[in-house]
C-alpha cells in the first residue's frame, strides 16, 4: 500500500479521535483526560513512551529498523477559554475549545505514529513524537525542552517538522521559509495619580487621561519607529480604571499584545513603550510603570529544510496543493522555542469546510471556527512522509560521505 492509501484507510478512526478530543478540551499545561485519549490512541505501537511531570506532555520514539539520526514530529494538544459557538453534534459544553485546530494536530500526529510504525523496519534511524500541552501561552515546548524533550531517543533530532491548520482552500498546504510567524510579547502600563472626586477633577491628578494620551500614541509610535518592512502589530486589549462612576482613581492600566519579526523589534519596542509611557505620564503630572515581557520568540523555518519541505510535499500531493507564501503570519507559536535548537519547518494545512467560503469564514480562536477534519488522512500523510524521507535523504548523504 502507498503511503497515502494507507493513511485513507486510518481516516475514520482519526475522525473518531479528533472528535472525542474537541469535546473534552482542556485548557493549558494540565490535560489529564487529553493525555489518556493520546496514550489509548498510541497503545499497541512500538512506541518508547514517556510522560511529563511539570505538564501532561507524552514522548514517543520509535526506533527504526536499521540505525541512524532522529527527526522530531509535533503535535500541540490544549484548548482555549473559548464557549464553543457551532451547532456540531460533537460541540464541547465544558466552556472550553478547540478553537485552533489542536485536536486535528493531536489526531494527525496520532495517525503519522501508526503509518510509521507500520514501516519501523524501513526506517534508517528513529522518530521522535512530541504530544505538547500548553501551546496557548503556557510555554509548553520550552517546558517539555527542559524536560529533556531532544535527548528522548538518545541522540540529538536533526530535523523537527509541524503542521498548523488554519480556514482557506481546502487541502492546500503553505510555508514561508525565514520568519514564518511573528514573536510574541505582552505589554502593560500602569499610570499613578492621584485619585479624586470626579466633579473636581483639578484637585486630582487623573491616571485616566494620562493612560488615555499613552494609549492612541503607542498605535502612531508604532508607524513611526518601525520599518514597514520589518513590521510591528501592537493591539490594545485590556484597559482598566476606577470601579466607581464618580471616583478619580490613583492608577488606571492597559494591556497589549505586541508581535514582532524581529530582535531588533523587540529591542526597539522595550524602549520606545518606556519612553513614550513614561514621557506621556510625566506631562500629566504621573508616574508610568512599564512591563514588556517577551513570551515566544519568532518562529523561524530554516531556508534549507523549506525548500526540501516544498519539493517533497509537492512530489506527494502535487504543486497545485502546495503553496511557497511571501508574507509570515503575525500570530505566534511556540514551536519557535524547538526551531531555535533543531533546524526544520512549521507549515500550515488548509481546513475550511468545501461547501462554505475560505475567504469569509471564521479564523482561528473564534467561537465559530470549522475546520474539515476529512484532511487527517493526509495530515498523517505528510507528517510520516518528512519523516521517512528525511531518514533517508540523512543515510544517503552518509553513505556519499
Amino acid at each position: 500500500m502507498t503511503l497515502l492509501t494507507d493513511a485513507a484507510s486510518h481516516l475514520f478512526d482519526l475522525v473518531e479521535l479528533r472528535r472525542a478530543l474537541h469535546q473534552i478540551p482542556e485548557v493549558g499545561l494540565d490535560l489529564p483526560q487529553t493525555q489518556q485519549l493520546v496514550l489509548n490512541a498510541l497503545e499497541g505501537l512500538p512506541l518508547e513512551i514517556t510522560t511529563g511531570t511539570a505538564t501532561t506532555s507524552i514522548v514517543a520514539v520509535l526506533r527504526g529498523g536499521r540505525p541512524g539520526p532522529t527527526v522530531l514530529l509535533r503535535g500541540d494538544m490544549d484548548a482555549l477559554p473559548v464557549r464553543e459557538a457551532t451547532d456540531l453534534p460533537y460541540a464541547s459544553a465544558n466552556g472550553a475549545m478547540h478553537a485552533c485546530g489542536h485536536d486535528l494536530h493531536v489526531a494527525g500526529l496520532v495517525g503519522a505514529a501508526r503509518l510509521l510504525s507500520a514501516r519501523r523496519e524501513e526506517l534508517a534511524g528513529n522518530v521522535l513524537f512530541m504530544f505538547q500541552p500548553g501551546e496557548e501561552g503556557y510555554g509548553g515546548a520550552k517546558v517539555m525542552l527542559e524536560e529533556g524533550l531532544l535527548e528522548a531517543s538518545g541522540d540529538l533530532p536533526i530535523a523537527a517538522y509541524g503542521i498548523h491548520v488554519s480556514p482557506g482552500e481546502h487541502g492546500v498546504f503553505w510555508q514561508r521559509s525565514g520568519p514564518a510567524l511573528a514573536g510574541s510579547n505582552t505589554l502593560h502600563i500602569t499610570v499613578t495619580g492621584k485619585g479624586g472626586h470626579g466633579s473636581q477633577p483639578h484637585t486630582a491628578i487623573d491616571p485616566v487621561a494620562a493612560l488615555v494620551a499613552i494609549a492612541a500614541d503607542l498605535q502612531t509610535m508604532v508607524t513611526r519607529r518601525f520599518s514597514v518592512f520589518d513590521p510591528v502589530v501592537l493591539t490594545i486589549t485590556q484597559l482598566s480604571g476606577g470601579e466607581a462612576i464618580n471616583v478619580i482613581p490613583d492608577t488606571a492600566a492597559l494591556g497589549a499584545t505586541v508581535r514582532t519579526l524581529s530582535a531588533q523589534s523587540v529591542e526597539t519596542m522595550r524602549q520606545e513603550t518606556a519612553r513614550l509611557a513614561e514621557g506621556i505620564a510625566a506631562a500629566h503630572g504621573c508616574t508610568a510603570a512599564v512591563d514588556f515581557q517577551v513570551q515566544y520568540p519568532v518562529t523561524i523555518n530554516d531556508p534549507d529544510e523549506s525548500a526540501w519541505v516544498l519539493e517533497e510535499l509537492r512530489g506527494v500531493f502535487g504543486t497545485e496543493r502546495v503553496e511557497d507564501r511571501p508574507d509570515p503570519l503575525m500570530g505566534s507559536e511556540d514551536f519557535s522555542y524547538v526551531l531555535q535548537e533543531v533546524p526544520g519547518t512549521f507549515f500550515f494545512l488548509q481546513c475550511t469546510p468545501p461547501e462554505l467560503d475560505p475567504t469569509t469564514v471564521s479564523w482561528n480562536h473564534s467561537a465559530e471556527v470549522l475546520f474539515d477534519d476529512a484532511v487527517l488522512a493526509d495530515q498523517a500523510a505528510a507528517l510520516a512522509h518528512l519523516a521517512i524521507a528525511r531518514l533517508e535523504h540523512a543515510e544517503m548523504s552518509q553513505a556519499d560521505a
